[in-house]
């Protein structure tokens, strides 16, 4: 799918795929690839800054994390970010719409 598509709704689809439990930066890209059968093949360039985003917004919170001797930051959904995908969840059922599939769900 098209970047400019998604960037409207990026950070929606962000807080969906930690809906169901902390996550760090690559399992989120895998989380909405899975989710949406393989219709959002984002890069790595386009997540993380958005990850930052929305944690400077208090949306979620951050904490590094040693896997493997490997670093890594964990990212899980904050207050205000759980109840932030109630409220985008009609741009969010919308896009998933146009995919045919997404985070959070199926068709609406």
């Amino acid at each position: 799918m098209k970047s400019d598509i998604v960037r409207g709704h990026l950070d929606g689809l962000i807080l969906a795929a930690l809906e169901n439990g902390p996550l760090h930066g690559y399992a989120i890209l895998e989380e909405l690839h899975r989710a949406s059968d393989g219709v959002l093949d984002l890069p790595a360039g386009t997540v993380y800054p958005a990850l930052r985003r929305l944690e400077r917004a208090k949306y979620v919170t951050g904490a590094w994390e040693v896997v493997g001797g490997r670093r890594r930051r964990r990212y899980r959904l904050a207050r205000a970010g759980r109840q932030m995908p109630a409220r985008e969840r009609p741009d969010r059922e919308r896009l998933t719409r146009a995919s045919g599939s997404g985070p959070g769900g199926g068709p609406p």
